[in-house]
């Protein structure tokens, strides 16, 4: 009987320890790596984690699963030289680790760090599946995040809501959007677009979302999903009798309907999406909710009323929970949130690199009273559209950052946020960002950034060093008070014009650096590219840097091409023109060196989503149209929307971008040879690359370095 409950006891203790998220984490990064270390869990009023060494072992303490895999994190950055990024989530680790020879400790009183903006969901995520998303986990709670928003498979709710309100399966699916472009649909700004989703969608919406939450709710990260907001269909007036004001277009296309807060079936509606919300996917303490988003109209409604009926319905599905909103242009509006509890809602500074709004005098969307009594999280929009491009405010966000948390609105702070529009870009900013609260004093930029080329390539490289120290003072020091819409866009993605600057309606871009400089800064990290032939995160960066370079080649040889249309040189306008197309073809082929920079990478993930040959075209579709035209007619070029999700990647410069230009450089020549010419119709050229389904390579194409020297070579010759 002793031996039989002994048996017992060890299998209970094998179990317990397989459960342990950070033991699966560890075997994830490396088989056998969780035997490597020695993992404690400490109870703690602070979140914490310190380094420390027993025997040959690496301790690694912490008050919680998220404490602890932060503190991994630190310790294979800092101490083995492994940074493990978004398209790199395993390493070999040494047989015997680096030892901590003291142990160190770091803490943060900042107890939120939250990750997404609806729109990452939409430029980036739109097509992954579980095995994408489960390195996105292990990768946030690497890097602290513990408030994510988790919006997957809330179409689902939504259909069966809708379901039980009397709207029929083609009635719901004119509703719900498209894969491609749920982001927009969940914030209030779309009906439909991209849609009809076929039945298969929902049903791997349900399933993939079920994953991803119980893997947060694994290590303890808390997600935010999307609350009651009081959208409606906008025929809800006419299909439901429901009382509802009309928050008007959003850039072409017609907004969902607003239930207004007197209605008698708002608290129905409101409890019928909840029960649903929770049967499907559970409670969770935070909802996140943005009525009104970005130019809605709230003439006849009441926000305060909105916002009691809003926070009302939320608590009584769960007393506990806390509304999250983004700080967003108007939102949220102050007569909507001032007389909600303190406590009851936290506030994303979306854009506090660039524009806060927690009471900084010197911004544009400055609020004297900061958010008043509500908490808030620092974020950091950084990107936007997913566009591909360096950029940052290096040192500014660490200055801003200290600021803010020291300033009189410190007391409200609660934490950082990464609100990217698209991710899987810039990773020198992300893990800036994520360092913060983690660290307790101000710190010199240019030592932090020496430390992270280590971690981040493995060893310490002059040439490395120089060529960031470079990049830093120069792309990633976008100055204080611009406030364009990350980073500097590629000419070549432009719709082809005599003044093309910006490519994005909405953009802002000023001029604040010298092409030359990162020219000349590529040149250096290709010096140092031998040496770090197969490291992953070099190779990645060197493609990346390199392609800045050739972005930066085109904008510098695209005035010569317009000054010599505008002074009649033929010969000048053709010989420059030649050289700017073949600048977009050089372009297009380093971006082949690399997967994640290919198109046939975005639309391979959204084919392989599909059950049917209908279903994979819908989403190839869906994909193709999001970074080109965005939207229809109308909302391409009437609403602005064309190009904001451009991307400068292989086969869409070959096949989008060049033609684009070519059509239009044909058309000056022409002209130069007094032969009559008509305007040209963009979207006319453009929407059949959306409609095509030819297929395009997702595999990496020729030797990295050896492409990177040859296209360099070719743009300083």
């Amino acid at each position: 009987m002793r031996t039989i409950c002994l048996i017992c006891m060890l299998c209970l203790a094998v179990v317990v320890k397989a459960a342990s998220p950070i033991q699966g984490l560890l075997e994830r990064i490396d088989k056998g790596a969780s035997r490597k270390f020695v993992i404690e869990q400490v109870k703690s009023p602070t979140d914490f984690f310190e380094l420390d060494q027993k025997g040959d072992k690496v301790v690694i303490r912490g008050n919680n699963y998220v404490s602890i895999a932060t503190g991994v994190n630190w310790y294979l950055k800092y101490y083995a030289g492994i940074q493990l990024s978004w398209n790199g989530m395993t390493a070999q680790l040494p047989a015997v680790l680096p030892a901590v020879p003291q142990k160190e400790r770091h803490e943060t009183d900042l107890k939120y760090r939250y990750d997404f903006n609806y729109c990452t969901y939409s430029y980036t995520m739109a097509f992954w599946d579980w095995d994408r998303w489960e390195k996105e986990i292990d990768w946030m709670a690497l890097h602290g995040i513990n408030l994510p928003l988790a919006v997957v498979g809330a179409d689902v709710v939504w259909y069966n809501v809708l379901t039980k309100l009397g709207y029929t399966k083609d009635e719901i699916n004119e509703f719900i959007a498209g894969p491609a472009f749920q982001g927009w649909w969940l914030m209030n700004n779309l009906e439909g677009w991209g849609g009809p989703n076929p039945d298969s969608w929902y049903k791997q919406r349900e399933t993939l979302q079920k994953q991803i939450l119980k893997r947060m709710r694994e290590y303890g990260i808390r997600p935010v999903l999307p609350g009651y907001s009081g959208m409606v269909p906008h025929n809800a007036k006419e299909r439901l009798g429901l009382n509802v004001s009309d928050p008007g277009l959003w850039c072409g296309y017609r907004r969902p309907a607003f239930l207004q807060p007197t209605d008698p079936r708002f608290n129905e509606i409101a409890d019928l999406y909840y029960k649903e919300m929770s049967r499907l996917y559970g409670k969770a303490d935070f909802y996140s909710m943005d009525p009104f988003h970005e130019g809605g109209n709230v003439a006849g409604v009441d926000l305060n009323a909105a916002g009691q009926a809003i926070w009302g319905a939320m608590k009584k599905a769960n007393p506990k929970a806390v509304w999250v909103a983004q700080a967003w242009q108007a939102n949220p509006r102050q007569k909507m949130i001032e007389k909600l509890p303190a406590g009851d809602l936290i506030v994303l500074d979306l854009f506090a690199e660039s524009r806060p709004q927690w009471g900084d005098p010197e911004s544009t969307w400055y609020r004297k009273e900061g958010f008043g009594k509500h908490d808030w999280l620092y974020c950091m929009l950084l990107n936007y559209g997913g566009n591909v491009g360096l950029h940052g405010k290096m040192k500014h966000v660490i200055d801003e950052f200290y600021k803010a948390k020291t300033s009189s609105f410190g007391k409200t702070m609660k934490g950082v946020g990464m609100t990217m529009e698209g991710s899987e870009n810039n990773p020198v900013m992300f893990e800036l960002l994520c360092e913060l609260p983690w660290r307790p004093a101000r710190f010199d930029k240019d030592e932090w950034l020496k430390n992270y080329t280590v971690a981040r390539y493995g060893k310490a490289d002059k040439a490395v060093q120089d060529a960031w120290l470079l990049l830093s003072n120069t792309i990633y020091n976008c100055p204080a008070k611009n406030t364009q819409q990350g980073t500097h866009e590629s000419v070549f993605c432009g719709r082809p014009d005599y003044d093309v600057y910006q490519v994005s309606s909405w953009s802002e871009m000023e001029p604040y650096y010298k092409p030359e400089d990162i020219i000349r800064a590529a040149g250096i990290m290709l010096s140092a590219a031998d040496r770090f032939k197969g490291n992953n995160n070099f190779e990645y960066d060197l493609i990346d840097i390199v392609r800045q370079a050739v972005a930066e080649k085109g904008r510098l040889v695209y005035p010569i091409m317009i000054d010599a249309y505008k002074a009649g040189e033929k010969e000048l306008f053709a010989a420059s023109s030649q050289r700017f197309l073949d600048l977009i073809l050089l372009q297009d082929k380093l971006l082949a060196a690399r997967p994640e920079f290919k198109v046939g990478t975005w639309i391979e993930k959204a084919r392989n989503l599909g059950t049917t040959p209908e279903e994979k075209d819908l989403y190839e579709w869906n994909a193709r149209v999001q970074v080109t035209t965005w939207g229809n007619r109308v909302a391409a070029d009437e609403g602005g929307l064309r190009d904001y999700a451009h991307k400068e990647w292989n086969g869409l410069l070959r096949d989008f971008y060049y033609n684009r230009w070519k059509v239009w450089i044909d058309r000056q020549k022409a002209q130069l040879n007094g032969a009559p010419v008509k305007a040209i119709d963009f979207y006319a050229i453009e929407e059949p690359w959306t409609k095509q389904t030819n297929p395009y390579s997702s595999q990496a194409e020729g030797d990295v370095i050896e492409v990177a020297k040859e296209v360099y070579a070719k743009i300083t010759e």
